[in-house]
């Protein structure tokens, strides 16, 4: 029989492993109506940090108007991209050997969100720090995309996960948005250069 220490060990593992609810072997395997149905079930916070997320809106085209939407129904809405213009962006450019690559995927990325700046509930920042993982945030569920260095996000794998009492994944990923969320400038779309479109 276990003793009482080795007991809350296993007690403690199941409960982490229920706040897995699947993992996907990329992000591409991610079906489109996870995303959809996530993003139209939440009623509190949606939030997002990426690099460049031009996926976010490729897959799906209707996505600024939908965020908004969500901003006008009390959901706080809010966008974290990379800053094109930092340091940040241009390292991991560089590892990925895509070079100025990622910056233009970045202000194509923000285009689609020009005219949701200022809406009721949304808010749009840029950052300058390193990306250990995209964080897409919906109430109490994530969809976190750890990255893997010199591979692009979209071929490394993704978790979904849900919080649950005894648990502290998603409040760890969520504390890390916030401090990325703090330390981002409010993105000002008439200081954005027009770029293509380009697939994240």
């Amino acid at each position: 029989m276990a003793r009482p220490n080795e007991r809350q060990r296993l007690v403690h593992l199941e409960a982490l492993r229920s706040e897995i609810v699947e993992v996907y072997p990329n992000r591409a395997s991610v079906p489109r109506d996870v995303w959809i149905s996530l993003l139209l079930g939440a009623v509190k916070h949606i939030d997002v940090l990426v690099f460049s997320g031009t996926f976010f809106a490729q897959t799906n085209p209707h996505i600024a108007r939908m965020l908004q939407e969500r901003g006008q129904a009390g959901v706080r809405v809010r966008l974290c991209f990379g800053d094109p213009h930092g340091e940040a962006v241009a390292v991991r450019g560089r590892e990925e050997g895509i070079g100025d690559t990622l910056a233009a995927k970045i202000r194509a990325s923000l285009t689609y969100y020009r005219r949701r700046v200022g809406a009721p509930g949304c808010e749009v920042r840029l950052h300058d720090t390193t990306l250990y993982n995209s964080i897409f945030r919906y109430d109490d569920q994530l969809l976190v995309n750890p990255h893997i260095w010199g591979q692009p996000a979209s071929a490394n794998p993704l978790f979904q996960l849900r919080r649950t009492d005894g648990t502290d994944w998603c409040d760890r990923y969520t504390e890390s948005f916030e401090a990325v969320w703090n330390t981002a400038r409010p993105w000002a779309p008439d200081r954005q250069e027009h770029h293509q479109c380009g697939q994240d």
